[in-house]
């Protein structure tokens, strides 16, 4: 016989056999998998053209990250983009906020986290997304932006921001801007990116070049404004085929 325990994180069911084929388990896990993909593909194809904004979740009311969060979703929120963020606390929270002190759009895409047990109070109901899976929230991240904005943050926050990178360098996803806010808290990284692992040969100029350090709120938007128009509403990829990037 088998002993049936349900996972307090995923919902799905642990077999306390040995023997038993966790295989067969995991095929029928993807019927979950694809419905969180359905969700928020319909979810966020209705929103239009977005921006994803990054940050810590730890960040107070009274650290100046985030008002500058608040100030730069305000300003892109203005020309016309929705704001989709981590939908957590701290610069999540200031971005939403900004967002709809606009009456711009404001999606939350969060995951299931023990310290993040519900979304922030700035999202808006149609666009408030909760995952079980990273990967999912991933795709859903990148899938409909038109640029990428990071904020002071740690180890989730450096993650987006190098797979962003890694995708434009692999040509996985078409190029879009990224820019760093909090100039004093990125210029560090940015530093030794261009000495070792650039002197050492391991990343190309062309790879520093992807991202932009700037504090200004103004300037982020009007310069996303400006991709948005030069390039039109696209997603970062094709579903089923490899991006066409001419």
């Amino acid at each position: 016989m088998f002993e049936f325990y349900p996972e307090l994180d995923y919902g799905s069911i642990v077999i306390m056999d040995k023997n038993y084929n966790h295989s067969h388990m995991d095929a029928w896990r993807i019927f979950r998998i694809l419905s969180e993909f359905v969700d928020g593909f319909e979810t966020l194809t209705n929103m239009g053209p977005s921006v994803s904004i990054f940050g810590s979740a730890r960040i107070k009311q009274e650290n100046p990250y985030y008002d500058l969060a608040t100030k730069v979703a305000e300003k892109i929120a203005e020309k016309g983009f929705g704001i989709i963020t981590g939908g957590g606390p701290g610069i999540m929270e200031a971005a939403n906020k900004g967002a709809q002190r606009v009456k711009g759009r404001s999606c939350g895409i969060s995951v299931n986290l023990p310290y993040e047990e519900t979304g922030n109070s700035y999202i808006d109901p149609a666009y408030n997304l909760k995952f079980r899976y990273f990967f999912v929230r991933k795709v859903m991240f990148i899938r409909y932006a038109q640029a990428f904005i990071f904020l002071p943050g740690g180890m989730g926050t450096l993650d987006e921001f190098f797979e962003a990178l890694t995708l434009i360098q692999t040509n996985k996803i078409k190029p879009f801007p990224i820019y760093l806010m909090g100039s004093v808290y990125w210029e560090g990284l940015l530093k030794w990116l261009k000495g070792t692992p650039f002197e050492e040969g391991y990343i190309s100029k062309e790879d520093l070049n992807r991202c932009q350090i700037t504090d200004d709120p103004v300037f982020v938007a009007n310069e996303i404004e400006k991709h948005y128009k030069k390039v039109g509403k696209i997603t970062t990829f094709e579903l089923g085929s490899e991006p066409d990037l001419e």
